[in-house]
């Protein structure tokens, strides 16, 4: 059964809103964001990163012409919405005011104050599964604008260090034709030792020694990715890559990015023209178990092994 609680103060993001089913709980920013600040079970470690402390704010000149003197982003970790293709400073809105929010019968619906500089509203909502591991997370961007606007709704996972993201790439046969999209970002070294590529998985993982970050676009067949992470396995699933779907950054319907303080888990809708007043939604269905057995991250029959045992 799904219980809900208020929260005064969760560390620095003030109050939250906690959901939980006795099995596992999810924290949700209502002083700011919102952002699904802690995911894990109950009582366990967290999966996501909430070290706010570590993301510094984005408030320099450019940003402030655009939405106003004193107005900053702050990453602030957790999960959160964002619209693809980025750009600077309009992908950073600086989501620091209340948000509302109406509790339904098994989650919450989180609404943030509308992005009128941007021409969107979005909104979040979980649905928590009544004894089990599961819950879905639902967003959706409305375009309120008078204008048709072209975008992707991109939901990021801001996860927690020291762990270790499986990726199983596109493994099926199209004979002469390329059958998987990779794309690389300018700052990336592929030759550094968080990533492998086998035939079957690629690997990336969070070292708190590297101050240079990696990031990493998929189109990914199978919509299904997996953050190991001690003891426990966070599994985000999402819709498969559209055949003939236009994705953001070269074709990516997931996309991962890691640097020092944090790993991020992010998936992509389909780049889509959306006319004014219609809505595009993207929804991820999370789930946690324990880790059945080690796993050496980079052979792919020792990470098929693991995976067979959830």
């Amino acid at each position: 059964m799904v219980s809900i609680k208020k929260i005064e103060s969760y560390k620095d993001y003030g109050k939250c809103l906690c959901i939980t089913n006795g099995v596992i709980e999810a924290y949700v920013t209502t002083d700011i964001g919102p952002r699904i600040i802690r995911f894990g079970y109950v009582g366990e470690q967290n999966i996501l990163c909430s070290n706010r402390a570590a993301f510094g704010p984005k408030d320099d000149k450019q940003f402030t012409d655009f939405y106003g003197e004193n107005k900053r982003w702050e990453n602030l970790g957790g999960h959160r919405i964002w619209v693809s293709p980025e750009s600077y400073p309009e992908t950073y809105y600086p989501d620091l005011e209340p948000v509302d929010f109406d509790i339904t019968e098994n989650g919450a619906v989180f609404t943030p104050k509308a992005e009128k500089e941007n021409g969107v509203a979005k909104s979040l909502e979980i649905k928590m599964d009544a004894d089990d591991a599961n819950m879905q997370v639902i967003m959706r961007v409305k375009n309120i604008s008078e204008k048709d606007k072209d975008f992707a709704v991109w939901g990021i996972s801001v996860s927690e260090k020291g762990g270790t993201l499986i990726i199983p790439m596109n493994t099926n046969d199209t004979g002469l034709l390329a059958n998987r999209v990779i794309s690389v970002w300018p700052y990336t070294d592929l030759s550094n030792d968080r990533i492998y590529f086998g035939s079957k998985y690629a690997t990336l993982r969070q070292d708190e020694k590297y101050t240079k970050p990696i990031k990493l676009g998929f189109d990914l067949n199978c919509g299904t990715v997996y953050y190991c992470l001690n003891g426990d396995i966070f599994c985000k699933r999402f819709d498969t890559a559209l055949p003939g779907g236009s994705y953001p950054d070269g074709g990516c319907a997931f996309e991962t990015y890691t640097n020092e303080n944090m790993i991020e888990v992010e998936s992509l809708s389909e780049l889509k023209t959306v006319k004014a007043g219609e809505t595009e939604v993207l929804t991820e269905s999370w789930s946690l178990c324990k880790k059945p057995c080690d796993a050496d991250f980079k052979n792919d029959r020792s990470i098929d092994e693991m995976l067979e045992k959830l």
